[in-house]
Order: C-alpha cells, then sequence, then structure tokens
C-alpha cells in the first residue's frame, strides 16, 4: 500500500484558510504587514512503537503534508521561500527534512532548515518563517514540525529505501568529502590551487594571531584538562589551538588524498573539526540608543538559497548574490567577506565564480587554519568580521557566508558605521 497516498488522503480533507495569528483577518485594522496562516494540515497522530505508523519512516509522514499542504492552495512549489521544520529527536533531522522537500517536488533551490526548541519546536518554526516574511528574506514560506518517538532512539535503523529512488534525496547522504572532490573536478580546482589557497590561510591566520588581532573577539575559558595518564590540569585557553605557522606548500603537497583515491582533498586543504562557541547579542536601533549601547554592526540582508546536493560546497556563490541585491550592494562594495573554508575547493570556486578580490576573503585566516565547530562558525565569523571592521575604524561593508549541507548557501551582509 501506498502509505504517503493514504497519509495525503487523510489530511487533505482539513483546510484552515486565511487564518491570523492574533485577529480576525478581515478585522478594519489589518495592516499589510500582517503574517498570514494559508493553510494547516497534519497526519493522523499514531501510538510509538505499536501504533499506525511504527513502521513509517519520518520523512514519509512530512512529505504528506507538505504535498498536502501546497495542494491545499495550489501554490507552486518554486515559489515557496523558505522552510523551517521542528524537531527533537532526529539525530538528522536537517536531512530528513531535506529528503520530504525532494519527495514533494519542492525543487532544491528552495532552502530549508530545522530547529529543536524542545516541545515548542513545531511552533518555533512557524515563529522562524513568519520572522524571515516580516524581515523580507522571502514572501512565502513554508513551517511544521515531525517527530517519530518510535524511531528517535533507534539511529542503527536502515534509512528510508525511497532516498535512493530519489536523485536529489539521495544525493544528500554523499560524504562532504566527496561534494568537496565533486566540485573540483566538475569546476576544474587543481590540487595546487586548493593547497595554495590553504597555505595563505594559514599565514593570514598566524599573522593576525602573532600580532594579536583576535584578542578582541576571543572570551579566555579556563577549563581543566587531562593527561594521558588521567592526571587533570587548570588550564586558560586564550588562542586558536589549529594555526600552524609553519605551513608550507610542499607540506602540503606531500599529505594523501583524504577521501578519495587520486582526489585533491586532503586533511591540509579543508577545514579542521573544532570545538567551540559563539554569541551575538542583537536589538532595535531604538533599544540601542535608548541603553546607549555600542554599535559594532547593523544587520543589512541575509539570503539562503538552495543548490544542488552533490556540490554543496557552491552555496556562497548563489547566495551572496541575492544578499547583496537585498542590501542594494555590489561585490565590489564590500572591505570584507568571511567566506567559511569547508573545503579548499568550494571556497576557491566561489571566489573566482563571483570575482571577488582575494585580498578582501577571510584576510585573518578561515576554517582551514582557525578550524569549523558546526554550529558555532557563523556566529565566529560575525565575531571575527565586525571586530576587524572596527579596527580598520572606517565606515565599511562585510559579509558573512557558508555552504550548507545537502545543498545550500547562506550570505549575510553587515555594515560597520565607522569612528
Amino acid at each position: 500500500m501506498d502509505r504517503l497516498k493514504v497519509l495525503s488522503g487523510h489530511v487533505i480533507s482539513r483546510n484552515f484558510r486565511e487564518w491570523q495569528i492574533g485577529h480576525n483577518p478581515t478585522a478594519a485594522n489589518n495592516s499589510p504587514e500582517d503574517i498570514i496562516i494559508v493553510s494547516a494540515l497534519r497526519t493522523p497522530i499514531g501510538k510509538a512503537k505499536r501504533g499506525s505508523f511504527k513502521d513509517t519512516y519520518p520523512d514519509d509522514l512530512l512529505a504528506a503534508v507538505f504535498k498536502a499542504v501546497i495542494a491545499d492552495v495550489n501554490v507552486s512549489p518554486s515559489d515557496i521561500g523558505d522552510i523551517c521544520i521542528g524537531n527533537v529527536g532526529d539525530s538528522r533531522a536537517a536531512a530528513t527534512a531535506r529528503f520530504a522537500q525532494f519527495y514533494s517536488g519542492i525543487p532544491e533551490t528552495v532552502p530549508i532548515f530545522t530547529t529543536n526548541r524542545q516541545c515548542s519546536s513545531g511552533l518555533q518554526a512557524v515563529l522562524n518563517v513568519a520572522g524571515s516574511i516580516r524581515n523580507g528574506v522571502c514572501n512565502v514560506g513554508l513551517a511544521g514540525g515531525f517527530e517519530s518517538m518510535t524511531l528517535q532512539n533507534n539511529n542503527t535503523k536502515d534509512i528510508n529505501p525511497r532516498v535512493f529512488e530519489v536523485e536529489k534525496a539521495r544525493d544528500c547522504l554523499i560524504p562532504m568529502g566527496i561534494t568537496s572532490e565533486n566540485v573540483a573536478k566538475r569546476f576544474g580546482v587543481s590540487r595546487l590551487k586548493q593547497d595554495q589557497f590553504s597555505v595563505e590561510s594559514q599565514r593570514r591566520a598566524s599573522e593576525a594571531q602573532k600580532n594579536g588581532l583576535f584578542k578582541a573577539e576571543i572570551v579566555p575559558v579556563t577549563t581543566t584538562i587531562k593527561d594521558k595518564d588521567g592526571n587533570e590540569q587548570t588550564i586558560t585557553v586564550t588562542k586558536d589551538d589549529g594555526i600552524r605557522p609553519g605551513t608550507t606548500l610542499e607540506g602540503l603537497g606531500k599529505l594523501r588524498p583524504a577521501f578519495q583515491e587520486n582526489g585533491t582533498t586532503t586533511a591540509g586543504n579543508s577545514s579542521q573539526v573544532s570545538d567551540g562557541a559563539a554569541a551575538v547579542l542583537l536589538a532595535t536601533r531604538s533599544e540601542v540608543a535608548k541603553r546607549g549601547w555600542p554599535v559594532l554592526g547593523v544587520l543589512k540582508s541575509f539570503a539562503v538559497c538552495g543548490c544542488p546536493p552533490d556540490i554543496m560546497g557552491i552555496g556562497p556563490a548563489v547566495a551572496i548574490p541575492v544578499a547583496l541585491k537585498k542590501a542594494g550592494l555590489s561585490v565590489n562594495d564590500i572591505d570584507i567577506f568571511e567566506i567559511n573554508e569547508a573545503f579548499a575547493s568550494q571556497a576557491l570556486y566561489c571566489v573566482e565564480k563571483l570575482g571577488i578580490d582575494p585580498v578582501k576573503v577571510n584576510p585573518k585566516g578561515g576554517a582551514i587554519a582557525l578550524g569549523h565547530p558546526l554550529g558555532c562558525t557563523g556566529s565566529r565569523q560575525i565575531a571575527t568580521l565586525l571586530h576587524e571592521l572596527k579596527r580598520r575604524r572606517k565606515r565599511s561593508y562585510g559579509v558573512v557566508s557558508m555552504c550548507i549541507g545537502t545543498g545550500m548557501g547562506a550570505a549575510a551582509v553587515f555594515e560597520y558605521p565607522g569612528m
């Protein structure tokens, strides 16, 4: 039996049109800025481990409601500007949501992300999309949530076989290192160029560290560390671990390919596996003025865009132009680009594709030297960017951008007001 067809049949009859959060959408006090809900549908709910969905994959459940909402108002899938999905227990929620997107006929160009705020995750997803619409990121968004409490503690269960029947979904499973190799081969990014880029990242980071240029953005952390015998020692960490001042082209050239025989991606021209955290405090301009707070930077625009999953690293090349257009700026107007160096191959491609002056890219080094603690990196880049713009003292613009697993890119434009 086609589980997806059965599920869609159950949910498609329920339709809540033009329901507006907070008040009647036909009331006289309507505003053009009001956020409207045009459809809200769900699957039935099954008992975990012994109910109707105990053998149903969560991506099939999510695809059912995606397809139903699309059909409910006859929206073109390509008109959806962003998707946010709430989930708590799925260890690969981001991929699960992307799988469901492709099962539903929503194209790769539509970006998607997941959020976890425990039991409010489904509501938080709706609020995230409402915020994106309010902030001009998109005009039409899709939100929701899913949970399979049958499967959430069973991560060894085989993946949904349907993944392998849908090309774009299958491509989401390609290891990140192989996507780097795909970019290198498809766009002719040689091993030499990747290693040269990596040497320069290390050199810039080393110079910045030696000259104290990271001090303004780094918070020293006092912690304990164990030696090989299990003895604990208290240390205060003040510097990035991964910077290698003596990195040479000759040394990188001796490293073996890390992901593919005869490949070009190595441990030396890839981001480092890292630990770290970063925080960014935001407020309205009026609140900042009222409290007498400093203006470190102004967020001018944000964009997130989809791209083919098998070359996910090109994400910044598709997201940066959209963010710049929203800000009314061009590549030449930007003083610094902080582009995450997931791999030298993809970072190089993006820089060359957009015609960016390499001098403006990661002037204090990037993730190849500093590391890439996944959830931290975007905020870390903002700290690195804005403190460097502040150090230069003049009014200026910067961009933070990164590629995203399963085929997306994100970019934000910031202004430093000058001193």
